[in-house]
């Protein structure tokens, strides 16, 4: 049986510049198949499944397990998909050895590459992982599994901090990085100072790629950050369409009645 290639990490890496490139979480297979068949061929699943899908006020409890089901179901429904996984709060923090332990189960879980947070402090964990033949994603700025422990989701603006957190993502062997709610200016000299794709979450329009959470660009989450665009109201239309059913059931309407 002949198997469909996946977009590799260096085909990613090789999209840096312009045009931008459209990048979106997935969690489940339905909306892992909708993101593939409107023609976005990156896919992250985030540990933002805590929030959104798991029900937690943080992304902290997610685990590796978590993180290794909800990625088969990426991978099982996709065909061409390149599928980042992140590596959870507590896989990687205590060595190079864990990082590399747990990228390697993500890895068997059908992920293309994997995602750590961090800047200087992981750059050994992303060389390690990078070592072991894994592609990684850096990810600096705001750091959700973290933020509550520090200054929580605030715009970052220390430019020193975090072109150093840039250069070492990339010196540590990372073929990508999140800017995740960074200042546009800040966000726009990273991305022209890097030979690696800037993949952007708040951070300015000049990023080389953009990505939302699924849940928050369909309109099926609540709240969500101030700069994401709701592309539909699929909650709106899911409450309607289930509210109707139910009074269908009620009212004795459905299932239908047949004479006869």
């Amino acid at each position: 049986m002949a198997f469909e290639r996946r977009l590799g990490a260096g085909a990613v890496r090789a999209r840096k510049g312009p045009p931008p490139f459209p990048v979106i979480t997935a969690y489940d297979a339905p909306f892992a198949r909708c993101a593939e068949e409107a023609g976005i061929d990156v896919l992250l699943v985030g540990d933002t499944l805590g929030h959104v899908a798991l029900g937690f006020s943080s992304t902290v409890p997610v685990d590796l397990e978590d993180m290794c089901r909800h990625a088969a179901a990426v991978v099982r429904s996709t065909r061409k998909a390149h599928v980042i996984v992140d590596l959870p709060f507590g896989s990687y923090e205590a060595a190079d050895e864990d990082a590399v332990r747990s990228a390697v189960l993500l890895v068997k879980a059908g992920a293309s590459s994997v995602k750590l947070e961090g800047g200087v402090r992981v750059a050994s964990r992303i060389a390690a992982i990078a070592a072991a033949g894994i592609p990684v994603v850096g990810h600096i700025g705001v750091l959700p599994q973290t933020a509550a422990l520090d200054q929580g989701f605030k715009r970052k603006r220390d430019r020193e901090l975090l072109l150093a957190d840039a250069r070492a993502v990339e010196a540590g062997g990372a073929f990508a990085v999140v800017l995740e709610g960074i200042d546009a200016a800040i966000g726009a000299e990273i991305t022209q100072m890097l030979s690696i794709p800037t993949i952007g979450i708040g951070s300015g329009p000049n990023c080389d790629a953009q990505v939302l959470v699924l849940y928050d660009a369909l309109g099926l989450y609540p709240d969500p950050p101030p700069f994401v665009k709701r592309y539909a109201e699929l909650g709106a239309i899911a409450t309607d369409a289930l509210r109707t059913y139910a009074s269908e059931v009620r009212e004795g309407t459905f299932p239908p009645h047949k004479s006869g």
